[in-house]
């Protein structure tokens, strides 16, 4: 009875604790290694992903130092070039200027020497004294009837000389000193209402006093002219000097006729003549004396027809 109770109960123990034990164990260590595996993996890929993390943040800093770095860089390297460009500009520009002003310089050097040497070149058929000068100012007491040129006492100049000009290759009467200084000397113009001419016309040599009547713009008048020229003279008929008087040289140009005025109840009539001396532009002349210009061509001459006024060097259009 007691061995059949402990036979029963060993037997017991011995069968029943055998199965449940391996199967625990089993499952235990199978979970265990496959929580193991899953950590594993799992873990890996955390910190992968935290390598992959840090190594974008890291790339995404750096390109974005790079990025700011070269922005400042331009931005610094802009600021100097534009300095640069500017002041290569202000220097192209002053460069310019110069050229500019040596351009006009070179211009206006050509002129005057154009000038000078057609003037050079009408002085030389003049058969008198001549004397170059320059107009250098206006009489300051009567600005617009008077004319300062250069040339005085000093080089020969004395009053009631004549001053003559060539402009636009056409020679012609600017007026007479009326006062000498020692380097400077006043010349009253044909348009002064002081002055008078004895003219004539070119062609049919009919004769009047010429004056002026106070302005370069406005023609001067020609009076005494005989009635008997109303059919004979015509608009544009050149005005010269007539010689008489002793101041004038014979054979000036002075103007070209512009209108005739006849007055029935008068003797005589009138002409408007328009100076060819444009005084606004008027810049060298020649003083000259009147004594020497009494030239009386020979007989044969005159039948040949001789000039005196073609061979004094003096055109007419």
């Amino acid at each position: 009875m007691r061995q059949g109770f402990f036979g029963v109960f060993s037997k017991r123990s011995h069968k029943t604790p055998g199965v449940p034990i391996n199967s625990t164990v089993y499952v235990f260590i199978s979970l265990t290694l496959i929580s193991i595996l899953l950590l594993m993996v799992s873990s890996s890929n955390a910190v992968s992903n935290v390598k992959d993390a840090g190594l974008s943040m890291f790339f995404g800093a750096r390109n974005g130092i790079y990025e700011i770095s070269s922005f400042f860089s331009r931005t610094v390297l802009s600021i100097s070039e534009l300095s640069e460009l500017r002041k290569e500009h202000a220097e192209l520009l002053s460069q310019l200027q110069r050229y500019e002003e040596m351009e006009r310089s070179r211009a206006e050097i050509i002129q005057e020497n154009f000038l000078l040497r057609e003037q050079l070149d009408f002085s030389t058929t003049l058969r008198y004294k001549r004397i170059p000068a320059q107009i250098s100012g206006r009489d300051p007491d009567n600005l617009f009837s008077a004319l300062v040129i250069n040339k005085g006492s000093s080089s020969g100049i004395s009053n009631n000389m004549a001053v003559v000009a060539l402009q636009d290759g056409t020679q012609a009467l600017v007026g007479k000193v009326i006062q000498t200084g020692v380097y400077e000397s006043l010349v009253m113009p044909i348009f002064n209402t002081n002055s008078q001419v004895s003219a004539r016309f070119f062609v049919k040599r009919f004769e009047g006093i010429l004056e002026g009547q106070g302005g370069a713009e406005i023609p001067l008048l020609m009076r005494y002219i005989t009635k008997r020229a109303r059919n004979e003279i015509n608009i544009g008929d050149v005005i010269v000097t007539s010689g008489m008087g002793g101041i004038f040289p014979a054979g000036i140009n002075i103007g070209r006729v512009s209108s005739i005025n006849v007055i029935e109840y008068e003797t005589t009539m009138e002409a408007e003549v328009t100076p060819m001396i444009d005084f606004s532009r008027l810049e060298f002349v020649f003083v000259i004396e009147a004594e020497e210009v009494d030239i009386i061509p020979a007989v044969s001459e005159i039948q040949n027809g001789f000039n005196i006024e073609e061979e004094a060097g003096f055109v007419y259009d």
